[in-house]
């Protein structure tokens, strides 16, 4: 891929970056400094721009080695993403007790998969959060496509199970 511009093929990725380091490390602080210090990288590896096959791979994979990596080194505790729920976004709901039950499983659903090991949870958020394919899941992550499909089966068994028994 030719022509890569930062203004308009990187730092258009910024907001998607900030989800995968929010889910990575479930703090919005940190999810921050983890897109700053990756956007950083990212243009200090500007001379290999030339050679990607997708600029979108190369910047979740450098995001995602970065916020594991402050994980690691802080020895993190996971919180929960309550904080990320936006109550205003119920719009297929109408009635307040609706809107409670939803916001429940919601919060029930987020906090299962803050659980998962952090290989199924990447998966499982890139998949069926970020819309990517297989294919492109398997670039980011560095493992075979094959083992993208079983990470998010077994992510989806894990949390199917875990919300049984509230539904």
């Amino acid at each position: 891929m030719k022509g890569i511009s930062f203004q308009s093929d990187i730092l258009p990725l910024k907001n998607e970056l900030f989800r995968m380091a929010l889910r990575i490390t479930q703090n919005r602080e940190e999810a921050e400094d983890v897109v700053q210090e990756t956007m950083l990288k990212v243009w200090k590896r500007r001379e290999q721009w030339a050679q990607l096959e997708s600029v979108e791979a190369f910047c979740l994979t450098i995001c995602r080695n970065v916020a594991l990596d402050r994980l690691r080194r802080m020895d993190y505790q996971q919180q929960s993403l309550d904080d990320d729920i936006d109550p205003a976004d119920h719009s297929r709901s109408s009635n307040p007790e609706q809107m409670a039950i939803q916001n429940d499983r919601t919060r029930m659903v987020r906090q299962f998969i803050s659980e998962l090991p952090e290989r199924l949870r990447t998966c499982m958020q890139l998949r069926d959060i970020e819309g990517k394919s297989y294919r492109d899941i398997a670039a980011i992550l560095d493992i075979p496509e094959q083992q993208v499909k079983v990470n998010i089966f077994r992510a989806r068994q894990a949390v199917k199970k875990k919300i049984s028994p509230f539904l």
